[in-house]
């Protein structure tokens, strides 16, 4: 009897930049997805470091984010054994792929990005051309690994749609170089707000330190913040239109545990916010205390660190080195050799 061959896993690609530790926003709505991943999908992960330099970084404090990045990577359960994790300025592919591909977008494209003009409003005296260009830098990040699939929330699909042009476009002109990569949108991604302004995404770069969630904050502290989060004037545990503090308290506690809106109704029916507040804050708390232990295990083998993200750069650079190889012949730069 023939043997049957095993199907070839699609490949899954994401990236997060090194502008802090990461918020229980990151955790939930993207980091813990990646873990659950791990089986399922050919997995590339990596530090966007290069992204990072559209806004004016310190250098200590840059070097000291993307090496704690990666490890927070490891830590909440991305296996290097599994996965492709690595940083991206690590593999000069992602800048060379990202001028060429550059080259074949266009100004109006990149002018209509939301991403753009909303940075270009709170950085008014940094407006640089990186800023303007870097969805091109993101599709090379992408096409480079040749990517089935991207996790992408609201605020990337332009940036995905643009990736999926510019392959098309490339492919159009030069042959199938690149593979056209569709959205991963996971059912099990929550969209976590501020704790004080729920109209607002949860943010690190949030000046109220009562209005995030760092994956590294000890438990008192987690649970002090939930007991300080904004709600409203009613006393239900119920998730409808208006109640945004509370809704975004149960989005919160249904990603941990699994259970519905309805179960938590019925699970903190006449009990009041104290009790649900304590509750979201506890399991919060039980679920970021292993992932902040092995990230402080981790950043005290510094050798182990540097030995996984040279192993991930190494595995990187050959992956995309196929792809750049190609790239560079269709357009005619001169061989090196």
């Amino acid at each position: 009897m023939e043997q049957q061959r095993q199907e070839k896993k699609q490949v899954i690609l994401s990236g997060i930049q090194p502008t802090g530790v990461f918020t229980l926003g990151n955790y939930l709505g993207a980091v813990r997805n990646w873990r659950a991943m791990q089986d399922e999908f050919d997995c590339a992960y990596f530090v966007a470091d290069l992204h990072s330099l559209t806004v004016r970084q310190d250098p200590a404090e840059l070097k000291k984010h993307s090496l704690e990045a990666f490890a927070l990577l490891l830590a909440a359960g991305i296996d290097p054994e599994k996965s492709l994790v690595f940083i991206q300025s690590h593999v000069p592919a992602h800048a060379e792929l990202g001028w060429i591909l550059s080259c074949y977008t266009q100004f109006g494209e990149l002018s209509r990005m939301t991403q753009f003009k909303d940075k270009s409003a709170k950085h008014k005296d940094n407006i640089n051309a990186g800023l303007f260009d870097y969805p091109s830098l993101m599709a090379a990040d992408i096409l480079l690994y040749q990517a089935d699939l991207v996790p992408v929330g609201a605020d990337q699909r332009q940036h995905l749609e643009l990736t999926r042009d510019l392959a098309i476009r490339f492919n159009g002109i030069y042959g199938d170089v690149f593979k056209v990569p569709d959205g991963y949108y996971s059912k099990n991604g929550a969209r976590v707000m501020s704790l004080q302004d729920p109209t607002k995404k949860m943010s690190k770069s949030d000046t109220n330190q009562n209005a995030f969630i760092s994956i590294l904050d000890e438990p008192a502290v987690i649970i002090n913040k939930f007991k300080r989060a904004v709600t409203d004037s009613e006393t239900e545990v119920a998730f409808r239109e208006g109640k945004d503090g509370i809704n975004n308290l149960m989005t919160i506690y249904s990603a941990i545990t699994g259970k519905t809106m309805d179960e938590i109704t019925a699970e903190f029916s006449g009990r009041g916010y104290g009790d649900f507040k304590m509750a979201v804050g506890t399991c919060v708390a039980e679920t970021l205390t292993p992932i902040r232990e092995e990230f402080s295990h981790l950043m005290k083998d510094r050798a182990y660190l540097q030995e996984a993200y040279r192993k991930g750069a190494e595995t990187a650079a050959y992956v995309a080195g196929k792809t750049i190889a190609k790239v560079k012949k269709k357009v005619g730069l001169l061989p090196v050799k």
